[in-house]
């Protein structure tokens, strides 16, 4: 069993009112938690991982391969490997992404 502690977690600023923190993660598969406040945004990017967005708080407007909708805490995004997309923070929250497989660029 590997239980990774709340504040040993590798936790960094990724933008102007982005925190990201990597909460366990193996070769297969990394789960990461956003903290993100009202107007926080990330550019938009593709990567070859499938990701998984759950919204545990907040509002957000996700971007994916052109189309927009707006998400809210308990929805859940999926987006496919090489898919362009961002997401822009329209009420403070938090959202969890998990990634398959684990995203190395990540843990540097």
């Amino acid at each position: 069993m590997n239980i990774v502690k709340n504040e040993e977690a590798l936790t960094k600023m990724v933008g102007p009112g982005t925190i990201h923190k990597v909460l366990s993660y193996d070769d297969n598969l990394m789960v990461c938690e956003l903290t993100m406040e009202e107007g926080a945004t990330g550019k938009e990017h593709s990567h070859p991982h499938t990701q998984i967005t759950y919204i545990v708080s907040g509002e957000h407007a996700f971007l994916v391969d052109g189309e927009t909708k707006i998400v809210k805490a308990g929805d859940t995004v999926y987006i496919p490997s090489g898919a362009m997309h961002n997401a822009t923070c329209l009420k403070p929250g938090k959202i969890v992404d998990i990634f398959s497989p684990k995203r190395e660029d990540f843990l540097q």
